[in-house]
């Protein structure tokens, strides 16, 4: 039953776009690397056609909203500052576009992938395109160079002091890395990961009838553990289906390489 459950999770991402993924900055030197705020919001790749889910789904946009986007591919994050990472979500995976709802959306750019030369030649490509054809849902994401680490950590701290979720920073000189990308760190309050929902546990006590918690498979080292806090109410009686990818974050990893203190954030939806 295990082997036919990995083989069903290895079908689930044998078909996602192959790309950028962020590395953890573990104090690595910085200096003279690109910085910007890291947004909670939905990863969606523009192929020049289509706005795609980093699962390589489509994603149901409006046509007003995706309407005059260049013909090369775009990487980026929707994302609204005002609104939750749940509600951005909501509005994205509708199957019925709501053109009300994304109106509220921008996609903010941190790449083009297919232009050649560093990060900011790549996103000059964009800022040139959108000085003849500007779109007021297109923005690209501020990119400031960092003279050491110390400005790094002091940038970052600024970000989550106000709200924000943490800052990525990236060699400036680097090609777009498909895949997981040492060259692009990200640095949070707390770390976070996804995993898949192998079991459900019954609670006890105030949960009991209701989940307690549920038994996840690390996607990145197959590890198994339990998250039993994070839960909304709604989400107790109404848990995470088996086989579904879950986001949780957690303080760091045991010597055994499990997470410290998981707790659950949000269902993946794409």
């Amino acid at each position: 039953m295990r082997i036919i459950f990995a083989l069903l999770v290895l079908l689930n991402f044998a078909f996602s776009l192959d790309l950028l993924r962020l590395s953890e900055f573990k104090d690595q030197n910085v200096s003279g690397w690109l910085a910007s705020e890291k947004l909670d919001g939905v990863r969606a790749y523009w192929d020049g056609e289509n706005l795609l889910s980093r699962q390589g789904k489509k994603l149901n946009a409006p046509q007003s909203f995706t309407k005059n986007f260049p013909k090369f591919a775009l990487d980026g994050e929707l994302y609204a500052k005002e609104l939750k990472f749940e509600e951005i979500q909501a509005s994205v995976m509708d199957k019925l576009p709501d053109e009300k709802a994304w109106g509220r959306l921008k996609f903010h750019i941190f790449d083009v992938p297919e232009a050649s030369g560093g990060l900011l030649d790549r996103l000059e490509v964009l800022a040139k395109f959108l000085k003849n054809e500007p779109n007021d849902n297109l923005t690209i994401i501020k990119q400031i160079k960092m003279r050491d680490n110390a400005q790094f950590l002091k940038f970052t701290k600024d970000i989550i002091a106000k709200g924000g979720e943490g800052a990525v920073v990236r060699e400036p000189n680097a090609a777009y890395d498909r895949g997981r990308s040492q060259n692009v760190l990200k640095y949070k309050k707390f770390n976070d990961a996804e995993c898949v929902v192998v079991a459900h546990k019954v609670g006890q006590g105030k949960f009991s009838g209701f989940l307690g918690s549920v038994v996840c498979e690390n996607l990145s080292n197959k590890k198994r553990f339990k998250i039993g806090s994070g839960f909304s109410d709604k989400e107790r009686a109404n848990p995470p289906k088996i086989g579904s990818v879950i986001t949780y974050k957690y303080q760091n990893l045991t010597a055994k390489g499990l997470p410290r203190f998981p707790v659950f954030l949000r269902v993946r939806e794409d």
